[in-house]
């Protein structure tokens, strides 16, 4: 274990000047240039020359051992030493479907955990005062803490005739105008319909929903070309109308346009994503936790607000089912007079906007034969996706397969929009 000590003490000087230095170039624009046009030099670490056999245990036993946050940043330190230690890496620490664990920046956009009932476990902090919604991973099991680590942050601006909500991975610097920017909610005028955006297409091949309503203009020293420049709408949140203004839970619906209905069958997977970002894994981590980091600009043109009425969810020849999710319907308590869920201890304030998310029965398509049996769907019942209240401004998120937590993040937001149609 000597070695792993240090490698771990070694990463831990670096990721420190390394920080410091950004801090120092990042206060003038003219320093941002010239951090873009000039790649910095980097030297040959010791540790680079590592024998394979050598370097495999070293990653494996650290990987083994700094298993929670935020120990864990040493594994994302062991990445960022060269291609070899990236390319082991990669190698021996597995995806979030498979481990349950949240490493990398690209892990926010991979499915959850899916074996047992293993869920991650998150929590969203709401600032009034700002319109800011921040997620963080929980550390602990107690519900009320301060201390978490941060993985996306949320700004919500209403516009004339809609509301849209900014989804970064940085935690002050919130606008589409960051290379933190990787999505965004928007929602219709009664806040009934919401559409999910995100910067990049959700497996590879995938075309932009509607060319030509959204456009971005790059500055090529600023932004690496790999970017994507389109809005790719990846799901779909509805929310029934309340006409008669019954009292009783939301009823919801949410379509996920980049999940196949048959991903829940046994041996069922989510289409694979490109890389999260094009930029360095040491400035990919080092924007997802609370320290500042230099951001370059984008420049984008207003787009319209579109296709939010229009309906993906008929079946088009030759294309796979989109798996649609429904919110678990509640029950009755006499003795409390109220609708109540079981929310395992999670969630222990009342509110409108606590849902869970189950998986809708798949429909029979006409004509189809008719088992005999009915063919288990293990996947098909779990909860896949709860939030509710637990404090003032505090709330809870767990989900797990096959929603990432971007996805569960961004239908979550969609809970805290006033609906004017549906109280």
């Amino acid at each position: 274990m000597g070695i792993i000590r240090d490698v771990r003490d070694g990463f831990g000087s670096l990721s420190r000047r390394s920080f410091d230095l950004r801090l120092h170039t990042g206060k003038s624009h003219s320093a941002v240039h010239e951090l873009h046009d000039q790649p910095p030099v980097i030297q040959p670490s010791c540790w680079a020359s590592l024998p394979p056999e050598l370097l495999r245990d070293v990653i494996k036993r650290l990987e083994e051992s700094e298993s929670t946050w935020p120990s864990r940043k040493h594994v994302v330190a062991c990445a960022a030493v060269c291609k070899s230690w990236r390319e082991m890496c990669l190698e021996i620490v597995k995806c979030p479907e498979l481990c349950g664990k949240l490493t990398f920046p690209v892990s926010l956009k991979q499915p959850g955990p899916r074996e047992g009932n293993t869920t991650v476990q998150c929590f969203i902090k709401r600032d009034k005062s700002n319109l800011t919604y921040h997620l963080f991973l929980c550390l602990s099991p107690a519900l009320l803490v301060e201390n978490g680590k941060f993985l996306l942050s949320a700004k919500r601006t209403r516009r004339t005739t809609c509301t849209e909500y900014v989804i970064s991975m940085h935690a002050e610097n919130i606008s589409r105008s960051s290379t933190n920017y990787i999505g965004k909610l928007r929602s219709n005028f009664l806040g009934t319909k919401f559409v999910i955006y995100d910067t990049q297409p959700p497996y590879s091949g995938a075309t932009v929903s509607e060319p030509g309503k959204t456009s971005r203009r790059f500055y090529s020293k600023k932004v690496s070309p790999k970017v994507p420049t389109g809005s790719y709408s990846i799901a779909q949140v509805m929310y029934e109308l309340n006409v008669l203004g019954t009292r009783g839970p939301r009823r919801m619906q949410c379509t996920m346009h980049s999940i196949p209905a048959a991903s829940l069958d046994i041996g069922g997977t989510v289409p694979g994503q490109p890389e999260l970002l094009s930029r360095p894994l040491e400035d990919s981590f080092r924007s997802v936790s609370f320290s500042k980091s230099v951001d370059s600009s984008i420049e984008f043109s207003s787009s319209r607000f579109s296709d939010i009425n229009g309906s993906r969810g008929e079946i088009e020849e030759g294309k796979e089912r989109s798996l649609v999710l429904r919110n678990k319907s509640p029950r009755w308590h006499e003795q409390l007079q109220c609708w109540c869920l079981n929310f395992r201890g999670r969630v222990t304030v009342a509110s409108v906007k606590n849902f869970q998310l189950i998986a809708a029965p798949v429909p029979v398509a006409a004509g189809a034969p008719t088992p005999s049996q009915p063919v288990p769907q293990p996947d098909h019942d779990k909860v896949i996706l709860q939030f509710g209240k637990v404090g003032k401004d505090m709330f809870t998120m767990d989900y797990r397969y096959p929603l990432s937590a971007f996805q569960a993040f961004a239908i979550c937001l969609s809970s805290f929009d006033t609906k004017l149609a549906c109280e």
